[in-house]
């Protein structure tokens, strides 16, 4: 059974828990922002997970323990994935609120401070979400998204969005249409590279779905607490930088970053295919006839096979 706050009695403000995998020298640089981030009355503490890393972050997880308070870890003997990996933190941690941060991000003060005073002063958001950017400052489309539907995934995957990146038609899966607005709006879905959970809200919906390995978990999270009433919500002025992909290797913004070696890039693609099959069949085979959810998921087959050809080549 999940660890609860109620039953720790703990008075801490925020848990940030940081899983990682083969990703320590992020990984110091992230917690160094935690540590020179002044988050005031906030008490906090940082929960770092290792999932059985290649590159052996023992060393460091010890150094940071002894240099920083407040600061645990957990070691997987294996690779959980995302959703398992992050629920092992959450059994160990005892805060009001949660974040969910990814190794390969750095966090400032006015980003923590912001959602926190957001959470605060809104009962009915069971998450928030700061707008994650590339080191160019680009906001990465992962940050601020709609449900995939079958039209919003195709938009998306065929590429007919970037015709009309800001309309409701063509940008659904982006919802483009809202992203000139400068002030917290509700969206569908948030990434989970910087998640900001209310602890209440989080026990509700079982925390992070463990049949998702890595992708497509943050999009079913939000699913859930949409479903159970609870608001997700997206603050522009709230930016932590997220240098993306850099564990998995997949990504095209960190390319150049990644140590990640084909099998691992391979896996990642399979998994993030895999996540889209669970999650249409998780929640949508009820909502669409039975001839579209096959053309959803033959699409999928042939999204994997192309992805995987590519990363080959």
């Amino acid at each position: 059974m999940m660890y609860t706050r109620r039953q720790q009695m703990s008075e801490i403000d925020l848990s940030i828990i940081i899983l990682n995998y083969n990703a320590k020298e992020y990984l110091k640089s992230c917690v160094q922002s935690i540590k020179d981030s002044n988050f005031e009355k906030i008490t906090k503490e940082i929960i770092l997970v290792d999932n059985n890393s290649p590159d052996s972050p023992k060393e460091i997880f010890e150094h940071l323990k002894k240099t920083s308070k407040n600061l645990n870890y957990v070691y997987n003997e294996e690779n959980l994935g995302f959703s398992a990996g992050n629920n092992r933190g959450v059994e160990k941690s005892s805060g009001k609120y949660v974040l969910f941060l990814n190794p390969d991000t750095k966090v400032s003060e006015v980003a923590i401070k912001t959602c926190f005073k957001f959470m605060e002063e809104n009962k009915d958001v069971g998450v928030c979400g700061p707008a994650l950017v590339y080191p160019n400052g680009e906001l990465t489309t992962a940050s601020h998204r709609g449900f995939p539907t079958p039209w919003n995934a195709i938009t998306h995957f065929t590429g007919l969005r970037r015709l009309s990146p800001k309309s409701k038609l063509l940008a659904g899966y982006t919802m483009g249409w809202l992203l000139d607005n400068k002030n917290p709006h509700e969206v569908d879905a948030l990434s989970g590279a910087a998640f900001f959970v209310r602890r209440e809200a989080g026990e509700e919906v079982g925390w992070w779905d463990e049949d998702y390995f890595l992708y497509g978990e943050d999009i079913d999270f939000c699913f859930k607490l949409n479903e159970k009433g609870w608001k997700v919500f997206f603050l522009p002025s709230a930016k932590i930088l997220h240098y993306h992909g850099v564990s998995s290797g997949i990504k095209k913004q960190s390319q150049n970053l990644t140590s990640a070696d084909i099998q691992t890039k391979k896996r990642a693609i399979k998994a993030s295919t895999d996540a889209m099959r669970i999650f249409y069949k998780k929640h949508y085979p009820n909502v669409y006839p039975s001839w579209l959810t096959n053309f959803v998921l033959m699409g999928i087959s042939i999204l994997e096979r192309f992805r995987l050809v590519r990363v080959s080549t």
